[in-house]
């Protein structure tokens, strides 16, 4: 498949945005909204925000698919910081994840990034 990072698309590249995080949100079923908090030593970076995604959205477990006690994997459903301005990769110290799933998501630090459950919803049926 061709690279097309260097793609220009008006004033800028495609590759300028490729891997970053902006505010988005979707619509999706039973959620979970996720702290994500790491301060000093980058703050919260893209980087940062990347392992916290592939944490989340992967199952834990040994991979043979028997594994009843791992984590599960989640839907990442929207990302965004608590006053709705602009993630700015190492300077923000706190975002929020929404994720869809059933089950437990792994809620174990990640690359100095503690993540907490601070909400749980359920969709209306």
């Amino acid at each position: 498949m061709a690279d097309v990072t260097s793609l220009a698309v008006g004033a800028t590249t495609v590759g300028a945005n490729f891997e970053k995080f902006a505010n988005f949100q979707s619509g999706v079923g039973r959620e979970i909204i996720v702290s994500i908090t790491k301060s000093g030593s980058g703050n919260v970076t893209h980087a940062v925000l990347k392992a916290v995604y592939n944490q989340l959205t992967q199952a834990g477990g040994d991979g043979t698919g028997s594994d009843q006690n791992g984590p599960d994997a989640f839907t990442w459903g929207g990302f965004g910081t608590a006053d709705d301005t602009a993630f700015a990769s190492g300077t923000d110290t706190v975002m929020y994840a929404r994720i869809q799933g059933t089950g437990t998501p792994n809620l174990t630090t990640v690359d100095g990034a503690s993540l907490a459950a601070v909400a749980y919803f359920a969709p209306a049926k």
